[in-house]
């Protein structure tokens, strides 16, 4: 069981005064968190950590690649922590920014995803915005990802995780898609996930 914790969006104050003890094998950021806060709670809790960029997040570069410490996940499936975590970063464009897509973008970049996390099964997808319908908002820049629907068909992760859409102090539900839980983790959850890779070895050692 490998202890998750993942953030986004939501800066909260007495999070690194806490980090320590939350006791977590894995940090895994949504975006649209200051990389110097991201680099602190990595520094103070000492595990492996992922992010992807969100909608408010600096331009990706060679020469700025992320929060020092976090392996960026968007487009590709990293193992990391124990757990294998496929990625796609930013929202669904609404005034030109950086990490904005149009939904036809987010088809190709999905169909990239897809490429290189079909070899090995998937624990969480780690997004920024939601699937469209489920849990995005009406508005146009909160609107959620159409492609996100085939990339959780294909991959059938345990869990995605996403940010984007700003309870404002309300409790936001869990949906359910197949064999996924889909979670806004906005401003932080801490989920201990079963690495699928070792339900798969135990199921195949059974049927032996």
């Amino acid at each position: 069981m490998v202890r998750v914790l993942a953030v986004a969006d939501e800066e909260v104050a007495a999070m690194p005064a806490r980090a320590r003890d939350l006791q977590v094998d894995l940090v895994l950021a949504a975006g649209d968190l200051p990389w110097d806060y991201l680099e602190t709670l990595g520094d103070l809790i000492g595990a492996p950590a992922a992010f992807v960029p969100g909608n408010h997040d600096p331009r990706i570069s060679r020469t700025s690649t992320g929060p020092r410490g976090f392996v960026a996940a968007d487009e590709h499936a990293v193992t990391v922590g124990g757990l294998r975590v496929a990625g796609l970063g930013g929202c669904v464009r609404y005034n030109g920014g950086d990490h904005q897509y149009t939904q036809k973008q987010y088809d190709r970049r999905a169909r990239t995803l897809l490429k290189r996390a079909a070899d090995q099964p998937v624990d969480v997808l780690l997004t920024h915005a939601p699937p469209l319908g489920l849990g995005d908002d009406d508005d146009p820049s909160h609107l959620g990802i159409s492609a996100l629907h085939g990339v959780l068909e294909a991959l059938r992760p345990t869990w995605h995780l996403h940010g984007h859409i700003h309870p404002f102090g309300m409790h936001k539900a869990d949906r359910q898609v197949g064999p996924t839980t889909v979670r806004n983790v906005i401003p932080w959850q801490v989920i201990d996930i079963e690495p699928r890779a070792s339900v798969v070895t135990a199921a195949a050692h059974e049927e032996v």
